[in-house]
C-alpha cells in the first residue's frame, strides 16, 4: 500500500466551464484519474492494484493477462509489472501481428510501449482467443511460461472492483451524479459500490449489446445506477467526424484531453444529455476521467489512412 502511495499521484477535480452548463444551470467537475500516472493512469491502476498485491502475496513472479493489438490494459500491466518487479506476458488477439514483429512494434506504440517494458507478447488466432478461459488454453499458457497470475481481459474481477472502488473519496459526497465510461464493467462496478444513498451512477457503455447490465450484476447489488447505450458510435473502437470535432473543440476549450475510445464518448454524450435537458437545475454532476490517453496515437493512424482529422493532445 505505501508502495503504491509513493509512485502514484492523487487524482483532482477539475471544473468544467462552458456555455452550455451555464444555460442549463447543471455543473461538472471531471475528476483526473489520468494523472495519477504516466503509464499506468486511471482505471487500469485502479484494477491492477490489489491484482498485483495477491500476485505478490501467494508467491508469483508472473502476471500473464489478454488483450487486443490497442489495449490500454495491456500497456498498463507491462508498465505496473515492471514498476513492482514481476514478469509480464500479453496474450494479443491476432496471429497476422507477430508475421512481421518488427514492423507490428514500429506501427504500434501501445504493443511497443508493451515490450519495452518487458512484456512477453504471445500472439494467437482470433479463434483460439475466444478459448482464453478454457482449461485447455491455460494449459498450453503454463507449459509455454511457466506458472503465472491470470489477470482477465480488461483486469476485472472482485479485486479490481475493490480497486475501483477507492476512484470515490470523501470529497465526492457533494455530486448528484457520478458518470463514467464502460468497458467490461468493472470500474462502473467500484463506483457504484462506493457510491452514496443521494448519488446517481450513469454509465455510458464505449461497446455495443445489452450484456453489460448482467455483468455488472455481479459485483454490485445497488440500484442506483442506470446505462444510457446511445453513445457507442457504433461499437468498441468506432469513431466518426463528429466524435473527433467534440474531442479537439474540448481539448482547446479546456486543456483536457480525451480518449476517443471511453471518455471522449462520454463527454459527448454527457454534454448531449444535458443539452436536451436531462438533467435538473443546480444539478452537480462528476464525470470520470478513467485515462487511456497513450491509445490516441494508435487511433490517428487509422484515422490518417480515412483521411479524417487527427485528435490534438
Amino acid at each position: 500500500m505505501n508502495f503504491f502511495s509513493s509512485v502514484v499521484r492523487e487524482s483532482k477535480n477539475e471544473e468544467i466551464v462552458h456555455p452550455i452548463l451555464k444555460q442549463a444551470g447543471v455543473s461538472i467537475h471531471i475528476k483526473r484519474e489520468d494523472l495519477i500516472h504516466d503509464h499506468i493512469s486511471g482505471n487500469k491502476f485502479r484494477k491492477l492494484k490489489y491484482n498485483l498485491l495477491e500476485a505478490k502475496k501467494k508467491g508469483f513472479n508472473r502476471i500473464l493477462t489478454f488483450g487486443g493489438a490497442y489495449s490500454n490494459h495491456i500497456s498498463a500491466t507491462a508498465a505496473a509489472g515492471k514498476l513492482v518487479g514481476l514478469d509480464t506476458v500479453g496474450v494479443i488477439r491476432g496471429e497476422e501481428l507477430v508475421k512481421n514483429l518488427s514492423h507490428t512494434l514500429s506501427q504500434n506504440d501501445t504493443l511497443r510501449l508493451a515490450s519495452h517494458n518487458g512484456m512477453r507478447l504471445k500472439f494467437v488466432s482470433r479463434k483460439d482467443y475466444k478459448e482464453k478461459t478454457s482449461e485447455p488454453f491455460l494449459e498450453m499458457l503454463k507449459k509455454e511460461f511457466g506458472s503465472f497470475y491470470s489477470v482477465p481481459e480488461g483486469g476485472t474481477n472482485e479485486l479490481a472492483i475493490e480497486g475501483c472502488k477507492e476512484i470515490l473519496t470523501g470529497k465526492d459526497e457533494i455530486f448528484d451524479y457520478v458518470c463514467c465510461a464502460v468497458g467490461t464493467g468493472g470500474t462502473i462496478s467500484g463506483i457504484i459500490n462506493a457510491s452514496l444513498e443521494h448519488q446517481n451512477i450513469i454509465g455510458f457503455p464505449a461497446l455495443k449489446g445489452d450484456f453489460l447490465s448482467d455483468e455488472i450484476k455481479k459485483y454490485t447489488h445497488k440500484t442506483n445506477w442506470s446505462l444510457t447505450e446511445e453513445y457507442h458510435f457504433g461499437g468498441y473502437g468506432k469513431i466518426n467526424l463528429s466524435l473527433i470535432e467534440f474531442i479537439n473543440r474540448f481539448y482547446k476549450e479546456q486543456n483536457i484531453a480525451l480518449d476517443p475510445i471511453y471518455t471522449g464518448k462520454m463527454m459527448y454524450g454527457l454534454f448531449d444529455k444535458i443539452q436536451k435537458g436531462f438533467f435538473t437545475k443546480n444539478t452537480r454532476i462528476l464525470a470520470i476521467h478513467t485515462g487511456g490517453l497513450q491509445g490516441i496515437s494508435g487511433m490517428n493512424k487509422k484515422l490518417g489512412k480515412k483521411k479524417l482529422p487527427l485528435i490534438r493532445i
